[in-house]
């Protein structure tokens, strides 16, 4: 028997039902589900150390559990010292069963460990159903060991989910178990 996570388990079991007789889906492929999750970081100061690169891949890969890729500037900008194809950041796109074990660890362990956390802003949706948040620094994630860390970065998560509008997304994330802030 393969193993499914937890989030995996309960999206097939309560909230699949839960959005179909919300939104009053007549078909089960018609209810939205998550894609992707893609976590990524943009390191600026790379272009002076490129070790900087290296901490952030492996950092990434640390948090996510799948190996981080650097990402290459597209062209080159004169004020900013920047060469086309020179890294400047670092991402991981996660799917399937690593991508609930992601959400489930950032949901039930990294975000409750943010300072002042009184949930999170319900405006970073794009309008196609896609939810992008960002995470001041990367000291949250019980992975990240604080004293083998050089400097402190944030990063962005972005959600890409099958959903036509906000409303529908939110409402999957949410029953997913991201603590949006009520207003």
């Amino acid at each position: 028997m393969a193993y499914v996570s937890r989030l995996k388990k309960e999206y097939g079991e309560r909230i699949v039902g839960a959005l179909k007789e919300e939104f009053g889906y007549k078909n089960v492929m018609q209810v939205p589900k998550l894609q992707k999750i893609v976590v990524s970081r943009g390191v600026g100061a790379a272009v002076a150390d490129k070790k900087l690169i290296d901490h952030a891949v492996d950092e990434l890969t640390n948090i996510t559990g799948q190996r981080a890729v650097a990402t290459l500037s597209k062209k080159d900008v004169a004020a900013f010292k920047l060469r086309k194809g020179m890294p400047i950041g670092a991402k991981v796109t996660l799917r399937g069963e690593r991508m609930y074990e992601f959400l489930d660890r950032l949901v039930t362990s990294a975000l409750p460990r943010v300072r002042d956390f009184q949930g999170i802003k319900a405006t970073g949706f794009d309008g196609r159903g896609n939810y992008s948040l960002g995470v001041t620094e990367q000291i949250i994630f019980p992975e990240i060991n604080i004293d083998k860390i050089n400097r402190i970065d944030g990063m962005d998560i972005t959600f890409v989910t099958s959903a036509e509008t906000d409303k529908e997304a939110k409402s999957l994330l949410t029953e997913l178990g991201l603590p949006f802030k009520k207003n």
